[in-house]
């Protein structure tokens, strides 16, 4: 287990003060002139000794993503983009940053900023969070009345401002490119790629979009050393997560933990366990919606890290654990993931706008059994024809579920299909 010396978020359930009196005495904001006084390429170095790698899903190294940005600073500013709209189903550890934590994002922010040579940073929050909008604005006005942020943030001699904009309840602005275009006030959909945000981004100007987390770790990691968040977790899944435990537990909570942690260890020491038992467990979804479940006897020995997820044709996500017991109805549980997809596709890339709505057709029926053997197999190759064949990873958040469904729980969707056909037969 984390030891307590080793937590970042040492203040993630809000049992003490989250403004800057608060964030101050937890070590937020200390001396971070020195920081920036290493110098921007001595930052991004840190960051990729730190062997971080992005929390908002994909794992991509996050100095290394860092470094993509120009070395010069031309006609062109560079930006900062901070994605907190957190739309994931199952995934909640932005908002109790935001909401517990908010200067240490603040004070990320400046340190990414400053690494990436750019004066200014816009954070995309959620529309539906309202009272963390209010709670972060509140910080940042606090920030500014400090010092912390402005001409001399911190009293660095970097000039840093912090915008916050609000989405309007659009999981497909959750991606990076499509976040963009709404924030330049266009419709949120994905752009194609190339050009990518460090070349091409708002505005049309060098720009790095990162998730809260990853930016909220980033002052800790500086001031404790590369060398010390590389110590903990495993080889190339260093450091400490926020996991979202969600479902059929007798404690559901958001927990901060080392990297490889073994996911029943991380259940029942910290969500109480399973409802009933672990022997009652049915299946999990380890990463948020879109990953692939696993069913019980690969819960049993998996550790909840990048590699090992991905090893077992799942993923670590933004580590939403999903727990479901015996109880749970699988397949119209994940039917009701494909209407949610269906509903959240931006419609720009016909296998998507089309695949979706296929997807979510077959599995209301497969749900009531009303459909042949065959068909099973026909909604698979459905799933590979949207899945890598759009601008953006909707596609395949939308065919993983039922990929998953398929692979693990095949036997169960021909039981339904020849009860109901009994059925028929039977009022025959």
């Amino acid at each position: 287990m984390l030891a307590d010396k080793d937590r970042i978020f040492t203040n993630i359930y809000g049992w003490h003060d989250a403004g800057l009196a608060g964030a101050k005495k937890r070590g937020d904001w200390d001396n971070t002139a020195a920081i920036l006084a290493r110098g921007h390429d001595d930052v991004v170095e840190e960051m990729k000794a730190s062997g971080l790698r992005g929390r908002g899903g994909a794992g991509f190294p996050t100095g290394l993503k860092w470094s993509f940005m120009p070395k010069e600073v031309g006609n062109r500013p560079h930006y900062l983009v901070v994605n907190a709209d957190e739309s994931e189903p199952g995934t909640c550890k932005d908002r109790d940053i935001i909401r517990h934590e908010p200067h240490k994002l603040l004070e990320g922010c400046l340190v990414a900023g400053f690494a990436m040579r750019a004066h200014a940073a816009y954070i995309y929050i959620r529309g539906e969070f309202v009272n963390e909008a209010r709670r972060l604005q509140s910080a940042i006005e606090e920030a500014y009345d400090a010092g912390l942020l402005g001409p001399n943030a911190a009293g660095s001699g970097w000039k840093f401002d912090i915008y916050l904009h609000r989405g309007a309840g659009a999981y497909i602005c959750g991606e990076e490119t499509a976040l963009l275009e709404s924030l330049e006030g266009k419709k949120g959909q994905p752009r194609l790629k190339p050009p990518f945000p460090a070349g091409v981004g708002l505005y049309g100007c060098p720009t790095t979009v990162n998730n809260v987390e990853s930016i909220a770790v980033a002052p800790t990691i500086l001031r404790r050393g590369g060398a010390w968040f590389a110590g903990l977790g495993k080889d190339n899944n260093t450091g400490t997560k926020l996991f979202c435990i969600s479902g059929h537990v007798n404690k559901p909570c958001n927990v901060e933990e080392e990297m490889g942690i073994p996911l029943k260890e991380l259940i029942e020491k910290h969500a109480g366990g399973v409802r009933g038992g672990w022997d009652n467990l049915l299946a999990i979804i380890p990463g948020g919606s879109s990953t692939p479940l696993m069913p019980k006897d690969v819960c049993e020995t998996m550790t909840m890290d990048f590699d090992a997820l991905r090893a077992a044709g799942t993923g670590l996500g933004t580590a939403g654990i999903i727990v479901m017991d015996k109880s749970t109805d699988i397949v119209r549980a994940i039917s009701r993931l494909s209407y949610f997809y269906k509903h959240e596709s931006c419609g720009q890339c016909t296998p998507c706008r089309e695949g979706t709505g296929w997807m979510w057709r077959m599995m209301d029926r497969l749900v009531r059994g009303e459909a042949e053997q065959h068909e099973i197999d026909t909604l698979e190759q459905v799933t590979r024809q949207v899945e890598g064949h759009t601008i953006c990873a909707l596609g395949d958040a939308a065919a993983w579920p039922i990929q998953g469904l398929i692979k693990h729980f095949r036997p169960e969707i021909e039981r339904r299909i020849k009860a109901h056909q009994a059925m028929i037969q039977a009022a025959e």
